[in-house]
């Protein structure tokens, strides 16, 4: 029997599972910080992409791939990419079949809408609540197995570091019990990591900040290396709320919206002028980018203004509904009769640990999907390819877990070396003697990472933000133990500030503009010197940024 440990419980965690357990002889540890029901994924809106070809438009699944390929400015690795397009229509389909309630249209066929960056219908949908809607039929479907006994949940758990054998292979992880501070082995054939991106080094985000980073970055502090961490996707459309941004999903403008904001006292509809042929639907880094230019270059402007007044009120009902009522909710505003204001804020990462084309790091045995791992998306992911990618990898990565079998020897150990690490290091926290609190230094790491990685950057800012980090880093972080607030956050907050400098010290090495990177003393894209992946990898002492060239598409 092979086991196989997932560690995260969202679409890429689930869908790995899933897998799995459709073959035989399989068993899967799943392991959570929270339940599924809480899991990132679930607040994903617009929907999820597939060439179904359903609305006389002459779709494919070679469209959706240009279309991949060109949002992403060619930094994807196009085999990968060519598996996940080719894939996308039959997972819908699977999805389908698990109960997900896709909207339908006339002829009972999944509805399909416009999304930015494609000229062509793709991405299916369940209202403003597609996440929400292809969780839950995950999740049903993952009950099933773990009522048969071949799923077994670990939530409150929090992944703590990979057990490694004489070979350097992965044969597990160390987790902790958040509920008792258990530290606990556990044993397996192989580790696929499933954690979501950054999003909680950083405020300004519509991302769950229980995403916190935290395993990407003992990973990398590790000696995994990270690629692209650079590309940080801003949303162009999302609402400051509290401690986060919340979303208003790109549905709202693939129905119809329309962005504008007021110029000489008009409204001014200016991706309209400025991009006739796809207006209000081009790709996410160009309109975050218009939005940002029109808010520091103008001084006459002061807001964006997102508009869908003039939507029949059958599609704000049926198509739109949550977004109406999270903006009644929490803001007061009826998008119906006034336009909602929108500021852009950070929103996926496209960059996260380097994977191959099948999901493998560089160590035997650890793989990683979904947010967490760099594939797919290349400079700037397509809308509607977040939840594809998430799906697509969990399966891939399961495959590839289950083809490479590990076949550990070492599973009867109790007291791995690693486990031993872990508690001589807590030991030695207690021992320091800077006081920090560490929810204050969480605040300062995000406004520098804030100041510095902005939808635009340039040498001084970036330059900034690393000096500030690192006298950060010297002056508050080194040496500090904060006892009001767990083991986990204290072991793990340097990395988080490590992981942090990655990705600054990446931007600061692409000295060109591309994609969702834009250095305005760089303006132009540089293929000759720049089309390549960005890798960030950590000795243990400082950080060395290289770049690799892109696989060539196989025939």
């Amino acid at each position: 029997m092979t086991k196989l440990i997932i560690i995260g419980a969202g679409l890429a965690g689930l869908s790995a599972a899933i897998s799995a357990c459709k073959e035989k002889n399989n068993e899967v540890i799943l392991i959570s910080t929270m339940p599924s029901e809480r899991a990132q994924s679930v607040m994903a809106e617009g929907g999820i992409n597939g060439a179904l070809n359903t609305k006389g438009e002459n779709d494919s699944v070679e469209e959706h791939f240009n279309d991949t390929m060109n949002a992403g400015l060619h930094l994807a690795n196009p085999n990968a990419v060519k598996s996940l397009t080719y894939h996308a229509p039959q997972i819908i389909k699977d999805l389908a079949s698990y109960g997900t309630m896709f909207n339908r249209d006339d002829n009972e066929n999944i509805d399909l809408r416009n999304f930015g960056g494609q000229k062509k219908k793709r991405t299916a949908f369940a209202k403003s609540s597609s996440g929400k809607q292809i969780m839950t039929s995950l999740i049903q479907k993952v009950r099933k197995y773990e009522i048969q006994g071949l799923i077994k949940r670990y939530t409150s758990h929090k992944f703590l570091k990979i057990i490694k054998n004489e070979s350097d292979a992965c044969i597990g992880c160390v987790v902790i019990n958040t509920q008792n501070q258990e530290l606990i082995p556990i044993f397996g054939d192989s580790v696929i990591i499933s954690t979501g991106g950054m999003h909680g080094l950083f405020t300004n985000t519509t991302g769950s900040l229980d995403n916190t980073g935290i395993v990407t970055s003992e990973l990398f502090t590790s000696g995994i290396p990270i690629a692209n961490g650079e590309f940080i996707q801003f949303h162009p459309t999302t609402m400051k709320f509290s401690k986060k941004h919340l979303l208003i999903s790109e549905a709202a403008r693939g129905e119809g919206g329309r962005l504008f904001s007021y110029k000489n006292g008009k409204k001014w509809y200016f991706m309209e002028e400025k991009y006739p042929e796809m207006g209000n639907l081009m790709p996410r880094d160009v309109i975050s980018r218009e939005i940002w230019n029109i808010l520091n270059e103008d001084d006459s402007i002061d807001n964006v203004y997102l508009d869908l007044t003039e939507l029949p009120e059958e599609i704000l009902e049926n198509n739109l509904f949550e977004i109406i009522d999270d903006c009644e909710t929490f803001f007061n505003i009826n998008p119906k009769k006034e336009p909602i204001p929108i500021i852009p804020g950070i929103h996926y990462f496209m960059g996260g640990i380097k994977v191959d084309e099948y999901h493998r790091t560089e160590i035997k045995g650890l793989y990683a999907a979904g947010e967490c791992a760099c594939q797919y998306h290349g400079a700037n992911r397509l809308g509607g390819n977040s939840l594809l990618g998430a799906v697509f990898g969990g399966i891939v990565s399961c495959k590839t877990a289950l083809k490479d079998r590990n076949n550990n020897q070492n599973s009867s150990e109790t007291n791995p070396k690693e486990l031993l690490e872990i508690k001589e290091q807590i030991n030695q926290l207690k021992k320091r003697s800077r006081k920090n609190p560490i929810p204050t230094l969480k605040n300062e790491l995000s406004n520098i990472l804030e100041n510095s990685l902005d939808i635009v950057r340039n040498e001084e800012t970036l330059e900034k933000g690393l000096n500030d980090l690192n006298n950060f880093i010297d002056t508050k972080v080194e040496d500090n133990y904060d006892s009001t607030s767990g083991i986990y956050e204290n072991i793990n907050f340097k990395n988080q500030c490590l992981l942090a400098k990655a990705l600054i010290e990446s931007a600061i090495a692409r000295k060109e503009s591309r994609g969702a990177h834009t250095r305005s003393d760089f303006p132009e894209t540089n293929d000759k010197d720049y089309k390549k992946t960005t890798i960030a990898r950590y000795n243990g002492k400082s950080i060395d940024i290289h770049f690799e060239e892109i696989p060539k598409l196989r025939e």
